[in-house]
């Protein structure tokens, strides 16, 4: 009986061991200060990112995370939108914040993509503080861990 112990206390301590230090960049991300500023090309305000030191510190490093996948980029190409929030609770349709979108760099790019499909996607974090055309968490040369 002391051997099953044992052996239970070993198995829930290598599982909470586990789950401690798969980190979710989704949180990470909305550490994220947005300040609004007048966009004069547009004509109107959009929100600017101030990225805490320790995100910075994430940039050019491999992350892996998991969203859902939003059709927002154009047909054909190799990079893909992610959300942490469904389609109809993301950050373009529901509500969601600009943290809770990354974009993603393939560098091959992979089969197709059903709205929201859960997938695991690992790549480079790259940090947008001024490039209107991008979102400002970017994941480069991304490939799909689980789809």
């Amino acid at each position: 009986m002391k051997k099953w112990m044992m052996v239970f206390a070993m198995l829930v301590l290598c599982v909470t061991t586990y789950a401690q230090t798969k980190k979710d960049f989704w949180n990470e991300f909305a550490k994220t200060k947005f300040e609004p500023k007048y966009y004069e090309k547009l004509g109107e305000y959009l929100f600017y990112p101030t990225f805490p030191a320790e995100l910075k510190a994430l940039e050019g490093k491999e992350i892996t995370m998991e969203g859902f996948y939003v059709p927002f980029s154009p047909e054909g190409e190799a990079y893909i939108i992610i959300s942490k929030y469904p389609m109809s609770q993301c950050f373009f349709c529901g509500g969601g914040g600009p943290e809770s979108i990354a974009e993603v760099n393939f560098a091959k790019q992979p089969a197709k993509f059903q709205v929201d499909d859960l997938i695991t996607i690992k790549g480079k974090l790259r940090l947008n503080t001024d490039n209107m055309d991008h979102v400002n968490f970017i994941l480069d040369q991304a490939v799909l861990v689980k789809k």
